[in-house]
């Protein structure tokens, strides 16, 4: 008889899963504390990890507002500076207390200081700049050519104060045949500027060690920098050819010789050997 027919229940056929027992089923209810400190740890970090990146970010944008804050305003607006009276800044205020009407104006742009100095002065401004406003290095001497204006020369100086870490301006205007002071004896590099502004422009130093050219030569016709030298070339009153060159002649335009360096000679054709000259 079998056990189906004995009334006993199913044991249960091959493949068949066995039932669950209803001890080893967890209540939803109950979760596994283990699990709740890992996601506790989890929440904790992100949200310092989201603070920590809040933080960075506030302090980030501080220290931009702060680095803008300390441009100057030329930095900070994109718009254009404009020239303004530095009448009152202290330097100025300083040489204008020495050196009187020798300070003609004084105008700053972009934080820049220029003066315009009288050109007879030039020498002694320099050296207070150097000698009481710490003014020691002499960036430049260049020279500018407004031709239609006078005077019509201005010569510019450029200065350097290390200790101050300022750059300043001086303008000298020097009409055409006029000369200048030189300040050689306030910077001995003054001495090669001077005489480029004097090869370029024509412009003399008096009492310079050495008025001559430094880029061209001496008899050169004409000053390359003006603004009447003429750009499509000019005799250059090279010693060359001394016989054409004029020194009162001045840049005349037209006016080359046409010379040409000489053809060089034709190369010499080897001789064959003549008979009883053989060497054994």
């Amino acid at each position: 008889m079998s056990d189906e027919e004995a009334g006993g229940a199913p044991t249960g056929g091959e493949g068949e899963e066995p039932a669950a027992d209803e001890s080893s089923v967890q209540d939803p209810a109950v979760q596994d504390p283990a699990a709740e400190d890992a996601a506790a740890r989890e929440a904790a970090e992100k949200a310092a990890a989201a603070q920590a990146k809040a933080e960075a970010a506030a302090k980030a944008k501080a220290a931009k507002a702060a680095a803008e804050a300390a441009k100057p305003p030329w930095l900070r607006d994109p718009a254009v500076p404009a020239w303004q009276e530095a009448d009152g800044d202290p330097l100025v205020r300083a040489l204008a207390a020495e050196h009187g009407e020798a300070i003609e104006s004084a105008r700053s742009f972009a934080g820049e200081l220029t003066l315009v100095v009288r050109a007879d002065a030039i020498g002694t401004v320099c050296a207070a700049l150097k000698n009481e406003q710490r003014f020691t290095y002499l960036v430049d001497i260049c020279g500018v050519d407004f031709a239609e204006r006078e005077p019509r020369f201005e010569v510019v100086y450029h200065l350097y104060s290390m200790e101050e870490n300022r750059r300043i301006r001086l303008r000298v205007g020097v009409a055409d045949g006029a000369e200048l002071p030189t300040v050689t004896s306030v910077w001995k590099a003054a001495n090669w500027p001077e005489r480029e502004v004097y090869d370029m422009y024509g412009v003399r130093f008096t009492d310079h060690p050495d008025m001559t050219r430094i880029l061209l030569w001496e008899g050169f016709n004409g000053y390359p920098l003006r603004k009447d030298f003429p750009v499509e070339g000019i005799d250059t009153g090279a010693a060359i050819y001394p016989e054409h060159y004029d020194e009162q002649a001045g840049p005349v335009a037209g006016t080359g010789t046409g010379w040409k360096p000489p053809a060089p000679p034709a190369p010499v054709e080897p001789t064959a050997p003549q008979e009883g000259n053989e060497v054994d």
